[in-house]
């Protein structure tokens, strides 16, 4: 349902912009967000941003990292700046969504997208 983009291998102190379309199979979404998981590391939250255009970062992210939505696409966007190593990470999608209107809103993920960074 989730599908994510520009991901990649980048030098310290580059940038990416992530990409996550969500798939026409969604009646709504509610929230969006990024997670990452580095290894040997728990997946943790990145940023999110609801439908209605609120964001939430989590700790520090939001000095470098940017989490923006175009609600008519289905689309989130991570913009990341000033990468460094500890960047380097899986990072997944998230969205809140409905499949049918009246239904029950599940979580659901992307397949994650590689961000390596080198010194």
């Amino acid at each position: 349902h989730l599908v994510e983009s520009g991901g990649g291998l980048v030098q310290t102190g580059g940038s990416l912009r992530l990409s996550c379309a969500a798939s026409g199979s969604f009646a709504s979404i509610k929230g969006m967000g990024w997670y990452r998981q580095a290894p040997g590391k728990q997946r943790e939250l990145v940023a999110t941003i609801a439908s209605g255009g609120s964001i939430n970062y989590a700790g520090s992210f939001g000095v470098r990292f940017t989490i923006s939505r175009d609600n008519a696409k289905n689309t989130v966007f991570l913009q990341m700046n000033a990468l460094n190593v500890e960047d380097t990470a899986v990072y997944y999608c998230n969205a809140l969504g409905q499949l049918v209107p009246t239904g029950p809103v599940y979580a659901y993920w992307g397949q994650g997208t590689q961000v390596t960074v080198s010194s």
